[in-house]
């Protein structure tokens, strides 16, 4: 054997080992969802970037998330642009300070919201919405696993989860979209069952914003 193929041989005996060493990932789907039907709530902060899709756009944005289930959470970004996103179990509130608009919504029956919104809120289950495989690629420091609706979904084509190893923690969450771009939320500081009380989720709409629901605007 020429020594220029030693480095390439141990490449590929590693990655077969790395392989047979990862549970099925059926086993995996299930361990996942196990583990968080324990997480009553949690929260992180996050970076969300974009990148791809139709325009080529690439952004990057960051804030603060904190979730109690079922179907409460409240997405707060920070940086470039102040934005909130607010559900409080019936109505999702959008509100972008610059716009001085409030939009408000009804919060999506079971069977109509996307699955990752109801995964995060505890309202889906990964076993039963998703097929489960091993992507070709994934970050390095996790144990990715990639998601694929069973019912077709408009907005997202698949889910890629990677979570720490030993935990189980989620660390990052990546959507692809049917327009071929990629959604990232990558989380830190993350912490669960801290008892977070429901008044997080109350939104109290801004003086002076439009607030625009059901195709009606008021102010």
């Amino acid at each position: 054997m020429r020594p220029v193929l030693l480095p390439v041989v141990f490449l590929a005996l590693a990655a077969i080992a790395a392989a047979q060493s990862r549970p099925a990932p059926d086993a995996l789907a299930r361990a996942l969802q196990q583990r968080y039907q324990g997480v009553r709530d949690f929260s992180a902060d996050f970076v969300h970037s974009y990148r791809g899709g139709v325009l080529r756009t690439q952004t990057t944005e960051r804030g603060r998330v904190v979730i109690k289930k079922p179907g409460l959470m409240r997405w707060v970004y920070t940086a470039p642009e102040r934005k909130e996103f607010v559900s409080d179990g019936r109505k999702v509130y959008a509100y972008i300070p610059e716009d001085r608009q409030v939009i408000v919504n009804d919060v999506p029956a079971d069977d109509q919201a996307t699955t990752p919104a109801l995964f995060l809120a505890g309202r889906g289950d990964i076993a039963r919405d998703f097929t489960a495989a091993y992507p070709p690629a994934a970050p390095s420091g996790g144990v990715t696993l990639r998601l694929t609706p069973r019912r077709q979904e408009p907005e997202y084509e698949y889910l890629d989860v990677t979570v720490d190893p030993a935990t189980l923690q989620i660390r990052v969450l990546t959507t692809r979209d049917r327009q071929g771009g990629d959604s990232t939320l990558t989380f830190a500081n993350l912490q669960e069952n801290r008892g977070i009380s429901d008044k997080e989720f109350v939104f109290r709409i801004p003086r002076g914003v439009d607030v625009i629901t059901n195709d009606r605007t008021s102010n």
